[in-house]
């Protein structure tokens, strides 16, 4: 049985460029663009060629896509004027874009109040601006702006916008939940009486998600008609974000309800590629990756429960909903003292340490215990994990030793005669096979970044491991239950590393009732792990 076509228009450059402290460079945009492509998306609205420089410039010259069609965005041309004397729409029109989507009013109410014009003026609008486009030889599309709050309110004149566009040659014509209070029962039932006037494989949906139904609301639209989905990575865009193609993409390709009957320009082996898109988006945007989102977050394939974990590697589908290979990600058995001597297992089993010796394995299991007794928590710091589990059961190199270290932070006057807080460490390392050691020092913001330049800033001949690396988190918690209280309480402290080349994230884990001395202890695994991944050489 063939499957129909579904066609992906991601608008993360435009949509996702109005979240709250989001501004993409031009450079940003293109890395982006080239994700996008290469993940098989069919439509990549770049932004709005006018309206700003980063846009303008971006739509002077059309990228060399794959597959995937260059799209701006725009608007219908304002009433009172001809399309040629519409400075907005002509630029636009001129841009290098192979398709246009251009927004137009649906809501007799803000034809009435936002436009101050007539039904009539708005729908003559939306045909000439659409004729207009196609005069140019290019695909139109019209985002029809707030529909499902005008079908609510006036069903005939919103249904007339969609077949005013449809009339006029729209390739598409999109349904708009702009203020995101549509709820799924509502758009299986609204999208269901519009493609009684206009043909499902011409209309799109285009979600947002503040009643956290963005998704749902798109795969209702689509099981009742629309044959163009509009959302951004991640669920990036203005309030609480657009509907998430991350999630989207997924479960059309994944779940048999939709994957039996349609196809999309992402391909299963594209797919894989998921997750890298997903973590560039963060990577641009130099956030931590949110680790619970669906299917692409670091915790989307995780366990610590003990008779899961115990269960995953014999039968995965029973506790995973879909291969996590599929998407790009990876299977995550978290060792804790609630997961049990199984979890500890199943990690090691993951790490392809071995599992063989009881006595050893048990040693381990008593070890993660007591630590965790103390205040240690692997289930987040895996990286401290594998450094532990390799030198009980296997090994791990001695790439340096830290001989000694100071901190002095300095509270005085600049030249300025400002009130400044100046942290500066001091760091006596010997480094594996030499006889010399090395003195580093470095300033910070803090104790613990002067602590972390010095550290950084000299490993001699491990220098070329660590120079993309960059401490990208900070967390700590003070523990109250370990038997201490107060100002002797100890400290957690978490640090998530970044390598920049490679995009590589870790995070490691350091206790002690001394603040500094737990980041330091965090900060010495984030190196060594780091080494230990590279297989660095020693001596």
């Amino acid at each position: 049985m063939s499957k129909e076509r579904l066609y992906l228009f991601d608008t993360t450059l435009r949509d996702g460029a109005q979240t709250t402290g989001v501004d993409f460079s031009l450079a940003d945009k293109r890395r982006l663009m080239t994700v996008l492509d290469d993940l098989g998306i069919d439509y990549i609205e770049g932004g709005y060629p006018g309206a700003n420089t980063t846009d303008t410039e971006l739509f002077a010259t059309r990228p060399a896509f794959k597959s995937a069609r260059f799209t701006a965005f725009g608007m219908t041309k304002r009433a009172g004027r001809s399309v040629s004397n519409d400075p907005g729409l002509q630029a636009v029109l001129q841009s290098s874009a192979d398709s246009i989507c251009l927004v137009a009013k649906s809501w007799d109410y803000h034809v009435r109040v936002a436009l101050g014009i007539t039904n009539d003026e708005n729908l003559e609008a939306v045909d000439q601006s659409v004729r207009a486009v196609r005069d140019t030889q290019r695909e139109a599309m019209i985002d029809c702006e707030h529909f499902f709050d005008g079908y609510k309110g006036n069903r005939e004149y919103a249904l007339s916008v969609v077949k005013t566009a449809y009339d006029a040659g729209a390739r598409w014509v999109v349904l708009c939940d702009t203020n995101g209070g549509t709820l799924p029962h509502e758009v299986d039932r609204i999208v269901s009486e519009v493609v009684k006037h206009v043909p499902g494989a011409n209309l799109g949906i285009h979600t947002h998600n503040d009643t956290e139904n963005a998704v749902a609301n798109t795969l209702m639209a689509v099981r009742a008609g629309c044959r163009q989905i509009q959302g951004t990575l991640n669920g990036l865009g203005e309030r609480c974000g657009n509907a998430n193609m991350t999630s989207i993409i997924p479960t059309l390709l994944l779940k048999s309800e939709f994957a039996d009957y349609f196809e999309t320009g992402v391909t299963p082996d594209r797919l894989r590629m998921m997750t890298h898109a997903s973590r560039v988006l963060d990577e641009i945007l130099n956030e931590a990756p949110d680790c619970h989102a669906p299917y692409v977050g670091e915790s989307a394939f995780a366990t610590k429960a003990g008779i899961h974990a115990s269960a995953l590697l014999k039968e995965p589908e029973t506790y995973e909903h879909v291969p996590p290979e599929s998407v790009g990600n990876e299977r995550r058995i978290l060792v804790s003292k609630q997961g049990g001597r199984s979890s500890l297992v199943a990690a090691l089993e993951r790490l392809g340490l071995p599992t063989g010796d009881e006595a050893n394995v048990q040693a381990l299991f008593d070890e993660v215990k007591a630590r965790e007794d103390a205040g240690y928590s692997y289930e987040a710091a895996e990286a401290s994990f594998e450094l532990l589990a390799r030198r009980t059961l296997a090994s791990v190199p001695r790439y340096f030793a830290v001989d000694s270290f100071r901190v002095v932070v300095e509270r005085r006057r600049d030249a300025e005669q400002n009130l400044v807080t100046v942290s500066e460490a001091t760091v006596k390392v010997s480094i594996a096979g030499e006889s010399e050691p090395l003195w580093s020092t470095g300033e910070g913001n803090g104790p613990v970044n002067a602590l972390d330049t010095a550290l950084r800033r000299d490993l001699g001949r491990y220098q070329k491991h660590i120079e993309n690396v960059e401490l990208v988190d900070y967390k700590v918690r003070i523990l109250t239950n370990t038997g201490a209280g107060g100002t002797q309480a100890v400290t957690r402290v978490l640090v998530e590393s970044h390598d920049t080349a490679t995009g590589a994230r870790w995070t490691t884990v350091g206790v002690s009732p001394n603040i500094i001395d737990a980041s330091f202890e965090a900060l010495l695994d984030s190196i060594n792990y780091k080494l230990l991944t590279d297989d660095a050489r020693v001596g």
